[in-house]
């Protein structure tokens, strides 16, 4: 019998569900650095991202016997991942802010109802300096959680739309409407810091 190293995703389940504690062991040492990360993105608290790891680890014991395999392990993780987090972020208090005020505001004639900073370079000009890094964290963490998980999810951690679709529960077309409209948020923060530092393109 190969080790857990050299098995896939699938294998694993497979041997989990045939009673092998050592697969999940290998299985859940597999993916617990991704799963802290994400934890992390979301709940910026080492504290709160390791209880957000043990609770899913907890979570994939009880009821991975129930995993069909209908989509990839991984997917289904992320899945648990987000839904444990997004617990975590609720059980603190009042929801994140409306990214309504950062997105692009028009007159009826169409044209830009206030300054927009030209970036020729795309935003990643103003994440040069360390303070300005800092405002882009912030403008994520700002996020409410239905953008914030899909911007996270696509930009940080490099899953597909569809990927992306699978975990949340919506359909690509959801994803991508949230995506474009998160990224609009993030732009139209870093604009504002760009005016207000005085930043010129």
């Amino acid at each position: 019998m190969r080790d857990g190293v050299s098995l896939s995703d699938q294998e694993l389940v497979e041997q989990i569900k045939a009673g092998e504690k050592t697969s999940l062991e290998a299985l859940l040492g597999r993916y617990q650095d991704k799963v802290y990360r994400l934890a992390m993105s979301f709940t910026k608290n080492p504290a709160d991202a390791e209880e957000v790891l043990q609770d899913v680890f907890l979570t994939v014991y009880r009821k991975i016997a129930s995993f069909e395999g209908r989509s990839a392990f991984s997917t289904w993780l992320y899945r648990i991942t987000v839904n444990t987090a997004l617990m975590k972020l609720r059980g603190r208090g009042p929801a994140q802010e409306s990214i309504d005020e950062y997105l692009p505001q028009f007159t009826k004639d169409g044209r830009h109802a206030r300054m927009v900073v030209d970036f020729t370079d795309g935003p990643e000009k103003l994440l040069l300096l360390k303070e300005r890094e800092q405002i882009l964290r912030e403008a994520i963490e700002a996020l409410p959680p239905d953008y914030k998980v899909v911007l996270v999810l696509r930009d940080l951690e490099g899953l597909s739309n569809e990927e992306v679709a699978e975990v949340v529960g919506a359909s690509v077309l959801a994803v991508k409407a949230r995506l474009h409209r998160a990224r609009l948020a993030l732009r139209g923060r870093l604009e504002r810091y760009a005016m207000a530092s005085g930043v010129r393109p």
